[in-house]
């Protein structure tokens, strides 16, 4: 499970992608215009602005509404819809037939995406977007109610936030770095194990037809089995045991009851708790056949290789900088672009520590890397826009343009040489790396069919 990049550069960065001035979003020409100074951390010096640009900056503009048609890309135009007037809701479409195509609903596994559950979910229907009046970035929509909090059993060794969410610690000092003893080192080994068995389990389950939530079940019930308390489980108020993000969400996706279709991608971010420690893995997967195509493909094999090439600079007097320069120089190789937002971290007896580990060039961490330290690279990555925004959930980050995104993380101690995978796969691992398409033959080959998990044998079976 990530944490916020804490990175200076990264703050900036996050500060400076927009300003809202009267309720509207400002483009970011603005923040190159020389005359902008940053005064305080949160206030500007527009003496130096031109008039002109402080007129734009400072004017009333109006705010336009997306159309709640299904998948509409087009503004909303006047058209309300009556039966949300009277349940007090606000529903514009662009047109007539677009009311009416979303009303009835052409995508039947996509609930989220018929405009009649919203009607259901305020007459005490069941499966529902709790977000009906959010701009979107891409297709994907949250579909809920989601199911109750699964219990752990009384012998299970649970962390401080189990029952209020809370930490109930602070990160360590960006200079202050643990280092494990033998036990220590040896206690993470097994965490770190238990979870790629774990995520192994769920990983075979993922095919078209299943939600979310079900490989929620599924983490939950291997954790439980293994004597672990799945980490993600109420911190800081997290309601599930194992993170799913689709398509454009970049991590913290929560399990709900959407189902996975053929053609999606779907990260699994697992972690454990087990014996006073923590382990930390996740990988992205292939959904279906048709999720093997070049564009799939290439997103999350230049993922993939992005971590392998950081995991291969990883030994004693490595500054934890560097790490993101190795990432970035990869991924814009391949016409992609690295998420700033969230980083690697520390992990041991705490979920998240020092070090942080941002995935991109010219970053500020401090620290090097020293024998007998612990913590995870997972780097993320997006065939579009690095910029991210978050669902009213308060969890799930997405691509401010809707475009896909993949991540890959493993857990790595520090040894006198190099470093040790704590997380990596085993020989009957499911998912794994599929080559690129030939431009003259995009034909699935039987190789790559076997990273579909499961799909050329369950095929399209429905779990929920």
């Amino acid at each position: 499970m990530t944490i916020r990049s804490s990175d200076p550069s990264a703050v900036i960065a996050r500060r400076f992608h927009c300003r809202k001035l009267n309720g509207t979003e400002l483009p970011l020409w603005i923040e190159g215009f020389n005359g902008l100074q940053e005064t305080t951390p949160q206030r500007f010096c527009f003496s130096s602005l031109p008039h002109s640009i402080f007129a734009i900056m400072t004017a009333q503009v109006p705010i336009k509404k997306a159309c709640m048609g299904v998948e509409c890309p087009h503004e909303a135009g006047s058209l309300q819809c009556p039966t949300c007037l009277k349940i007090g809701k606000t529903s514009t479409f662009c047109s007539q037939d677009c009311f009416k195509r979303s009303w009835v609903g052409y995508l039947v596994l996509l609930w989220s995406t018929e405009h009649k559950v919203v009607h259901k979910a305020a007459s005490g229907g069941t499966l529902h977007n709790p977000f009906p009046s959010f701009k979107f970035t891409g297709s994907l929509r949250p579909v809920y109610p989601l199911s109750p909090k699964r219990p752990i059993p009384a012998h299970i060794t649970k962390p401080p936030w189990s029952e209020d969410g809370d930490p109930k610690y602070k990160l360590f000092g960006r200079n202050k770095l643990i280092i494990l003893d033998k036990a220590g080192q040896d206690a993470m080994r097994k965490v770190c194990r238990l979870s790629r068995e774990v995520l192994d389990v769920i990983g075979r389950e993922v095919r078209p037809g299943v939600t979310t939530d079900y490989l929620d079940e599924i983490c939950h019930n291997a954790c439980i089995e293994r004597n672990a308390y799945p980490s993600p489980l109420n911190y800081r108020k997290f309601p599930k045991s194992v993170c799913t993000s689709v398509n454009e969400v970049i991590c913290h996706g929560i399990p709900d009851s959407r189902v996975l279709l053929d053609g999606d991608i779907v990260n699994l971010d697992v972690s454990l708790y087990h014996g006073g420690y923590h382990g930390d893995i996740n990988e992205t997967y292939y959904v279906g056949r048709s999720a093997l195509n070049k564009e799939n493909i290439h997103l999350v094999e230049t993922t993939r290789e992005c971590l392998r090439l950081a995991i291969e600079t990883v030994k004693p007097g490595l500054p934890f900088r560097n790490i993101g320069n190795t990432i970035e120089k990869y991924a814009k190789s391949q016409n992609c672009s690295v998420i700033t937002t969230y980083c690697g971290h520390g992990i041991n007896t705490l979920f998240h520590c020092a070090p942080d580990i941002p995935h991109y060039a010219k970053n500020k961490a401090v620290g090097v890397a020293k024998p007998g330290m612990t913590f995870t690279i997972e780097p993320m990555i997006s065939a579009g826009s690095n910029r991210d925004k978050t669902w009213p959930d308060n969890w799930t980050s997405v691509t401010v343009d809707g475009a896909r995104t993949a991540q890959f993380e493993h857990t790595l101690l520090v040894t006198d040489d190099g470093c040790d995978v704590l997380t990596a796969r085993l020989e009957d691992s499911p998912g794994g790396k599929v080559e690129m398409p030939k431009e003259e033959d995009e034909q699935v080959t039987k190789d790559e069919e076997k990273a579909v998990n499961g799909v050329t044998v369950n095929g399209g079976e429905s779990k929920d």
